[in-house]
């Protein structure tokens, strides 16, 4: 048995923990805050890569009941979808107090947890997708075939993306809600852009990455003329 999913999942609340460190004193309202913002994330988390498991493992036709231990110890996909819409889903139920300001405080941390998740593939083995013969081609052990490191090619685009929406906010005060729209497009529009590169054994999630482009850009459009509730954007409540 491989633990190459928990491995995933650290280094993912590695990258979310670490940006939100650095974002509390300079972008979010205070320190609590952050750490509320953490523990939500930490939920969300959890149960989106929990029923995003249970989901792909069903669809593959494995029993969660007669195989328990294949939901986080061994190596396998979850289904990005189910594991989002619930995510997000607790994300919201959990924040709902101050909804937009939680989902523009998380966004920039949130994509880099997704960057870290795809860097999890350095400790995983599971970088390589189709067969290239670009110069940064990646190999397997004991093969010569070429292979496009598709989810470092991921890793590096959230990564710049989790960059530029922490500077920009702290630069800015777009509407209540924008930040978090953009995260979504962005986040979509990558995965979109690199599933071409990747092994692929059933029925890709391209359906899914288009509906979180255009649920993106509708929540940009629609956010972007709402009137921010306080002259400071803060929360009203920790």
């Amino acid at each position: 048995m491989e633990f190459t999913l928990l491995i995933a999942a650290a280094g993912a609340v590695a990258a979310l923990r670490l940006v939100l460190y650095f974002e509390a004193p300079r972008a979010n309202a205070a320190v609590e805050c952050a750490s509320r913002l953490f523990d939500a994330s930490l939920s969300a988390m959890f149960f989106g890569i929990l029923i995003g498991r249970l989901w792909a493992m069903v669809d593959a036709g494995t029993s969660p009941l007669d195989r328990p231990f294949d939901i986080l110890l061994v190596r396998g996909g979850v289904a990005t979808g189910p594991a989002t819409l619930v995510a997000l889903a607790t994300f919201v139920w959990i924040m709902r107090d101050d909804l937009w300001w939680a989902i523009d405080s998380i966004a920039p941390a949130a994509v880099a947890g997704l960057a870290g998740w795809h860097a999890g593939c350095l400790a995983t083995g599971a970088c390589l997708g189709t067969t290239t013969t670009v110069p940064w081609a990646m190999t397997e052990p004991a093969s010569t075939v070429g292979r496009h490191p598709t989810e470092l090619y991921a890793a590096l685009a959230l990564t710049l993306v989790a960059a530029t929406l922490v500077f920009w906010k702290m630069r800015a005060r777009p509407s209540p809600g924008v930040i978090g729209a953009i995260a979504l497009t962005a986040v979509a529009a990558i995965r979109l852009a690199t599933e071409p590169f990747r092994l692929t054994l059933g029925n890709p999630p391209t359906a899914w990455y288009v509906l979180g482009v255009v649920g993106g850009v509708t929540l940009i459009v629609w956010r972007s003329r709402a009137i921010t509730d306080s002259p400071e954007g803060a929360p009203t409540t920790v």
